[in-house]
């Protein structure tokens, strides 16, 4: 990145090709639409080389990035917050209907289950999770992307797992 700053811009394409699938897999597990998590990774990269100046060098290229994406997300969120509770429903009826016998039994159930969990949650708790559990950020790390303390990041985490088990355990109930 610090090769990005001072101009050599073909290193752009090295990163890209590094972290491309990461930013993705944290996009789709805040969306599940695999064509806006695309476009969106273009996006943080697009801001990357507009905002290569404020990147200082001092910490880790990734955790930059992730507040990159995270400010993406964002921007998107409210730009389509309107359209969210139907892309929800949309995106579970698609599940629905793509479900065989197979898919219904066993952990494949419960992962479906999980999914509607993690969709219930609101956007900060599903952010939370993504980022720790699944994007294997270390708290550290999260906490400057999202500019709070390692011990908060610790309490959000934990507070959002409670919520997604609360939600898992409601889904479970009702099947």
């Amino acid at each position: 990145m610090l090769r990005v700053k001072e101009g050599q811009l073909d290193s752009l394409g090295l990163l890209f090709e590094r972290y491309k699938k990461i930013l993705f897999g944290f996009f789709y597990n805040m969306n599940f639409n695999q064509q806006l998590s695309e476009d969106l990774v273009q996006t943080v990269f697009e801001r990357v080389l507009k905002y290569r100046k404020g990147f200082k060098g001092d910490g880790e290229f990734k955790v930059w990035m992730f507040h990159i994406a995270r400010n993406v997300n964002i921007d998107n969120y409210r730009k389509t917050s309107r359209f969210r509770n139907e892309d929800i429903y949309a995106h579970q009826e698609i599940s629905d209907g793509n479900r065989n016998a197979e898919d219904t039994m066993g952990k494949g159930e419960e992962l479906d289950m999980l999914n509607m969990a993690l969709n219930k949650l609101d956007h900060e708790k599903k952010e939370v999770i993504t980022l720790s559990k699944i994007e294997e950020l270390k708290y550290k790390e999260i906490g400057k992307v999202l500019n709070c303390s390692e011990g908060a990041v610790k309490v959000k985490v934990f507070r959002a797992m409670q919520s997604l088990k609360n939600e898992f355990l409601k889904i479970q109930k009702s099947v």
